[in-house]
């Protein structure tokens, strides 16, 4: 009955906070709407001797703004050190019982979720500014560069201060890798990064698939007994939906690299925290198919001086051969949602718990 009553309030909790950060990205949003389009922080197409398909493609789409991610970052900033204060000021009051900042916890994520967004909020001015090469912004190499900074960072506290050294593999339990913990984390959070940042390119897409992942992520802290990790992705998906309300076909923002990248890598490290990092490639599916058409049309075209899509990653080759854009999206939200949802089984049942 105790544990009956702990779960309910629990749930409570986590549905709560969501909701609450909801409310409040969906009341942030207009002024940070307004403070893009005054200020003119708009999208710039690639240029069109560069990449001509995707140019002719997304032309219309020139000058919508772009960092519409900070919606969601802030959102989940903004309520955990609200809360966080509140249960300090009135550690006796109802609200004092929602915080979920926890050094155990939503402190390493939170803190990756917020250094990630300022690189990639530093990456979208850039862009907006036409600093870089061709005027894009940062090159993929410092992009890379960046998505392993923050890895090495992450891995030095994983290995180190945490002293993980082992990996869950379901059905068969943790396997102890020694050292190699350490590249290991570094090439996921990478690798779930790069994907994230790739599949953001169609209106509504990567903010549809990230509801998914977070809330597979979600699903399997709460059956480990994460609940505060759990309250986090609850206040991560909360302000994701309200961003989706503003970000579907025809979006009035896109989401840009301070909120794919900080979110790409908060959902690598999450992985880690719940040591179920093997059922990461399952759950974001559709981030390793994007990834994995973008390097594969870069290989080939290196090595064989030919490409094997008309235009990569996957949805803007989708898109060249005729597909609406708000298909691709709808259908990549339901293969992301399958996939979510296998992640979760065998996360639960793998786990054996």
């Amino acid at each position: 009955m105790v544990i009956e009553v702990f779960t309910v309030l629990n749930v409570i909790r986590i549905f709560a906070v969501a909701t609450t950060a909801f409310f409040v990205a969906l009341l942030f949003t207009p002024l940070w709407t307004k403070f893009l389009y005054r200020y003119r922080l708009g999208k710039q197409i690639v240029r069109a001797d560069t990449a001509p398909i995707f140019s002719e493609m997304h032309k219309k789409k020139v000058g919508t703004p772009t960092m519409g991610g900070v919606i969601v970052w802030f959102t989940v900033l903004i309520l955990a050190l609200g809360l966080f204060w509140i249960s300090k000021m009135w550690p006796d009051s109802y609200i004092a019982n929602f915080n979920f900042l926890s050094r155990g916890q939503t402190w390493v994520p939170l803190a990756a979720l917020v250094v990630a967004a300022i690189f990639g909020f530093i990456d979208d001015l850039f862009g907006i500014m036409r600093i870089g090469p061709g005027g894009g912004g940062l090159t993929m190499r410092d992009r890379i560069i960046m998505y392993t900074l923050v890895g090495a960072g992450g891995a030095w506290w994983f290995y180190y201060k945490l002293g993980f050294d082992f990996i869950n593999i379901p059905f068969l339990g943790d396997w102890v890798i020694g050292w190699w913990y350490v590249p290991f984390f570094v090439f996921m959070i990478v690798a779930s990064a790069f994907s994230a940042n790739e599949t953001d390119g169609l209106d509504g897409l990567v903010a549809g698939i990230f509801m998914t992942m977070f809330g597979a992520y979600a699903a399997i802290a709460f059956d480990q007994g994460k609940m505060e990790l759990a309250i986090l992705l609850a206040a991560t998906m909360g302000a994701l939906v309200a961003f989706l309300w503003f970000n579907i076909y025809p979006a009035k923002f896109f989401m840009g690299d301070t909120g794919s990248m900080a979110l790409g890598i908060t959902l690598g490290v999450i992985a880690f925290m719940t040591n179920s990092v093997v059922l990461l490639p399952i759950i974001t599916l559709v981030f390793l198919i994007e990834g994995l058409s973008f390097v594969v049309q870069y290989l080939s075209k290196k090595i064989r001086g030919k490409k094997i899509f008309i235009s990569s990653p996957l949805h803007h080759h989708l898109e060249a051969i005729g597909w609406p854009e708000y298909k691709i999206t709808m259908r990549f939200w339901i293969i992301g949602m399958v996939a979510a949802a296998a992640g979760i089984v065998i996360g639960i049942i793998g786990r054996g718990n």
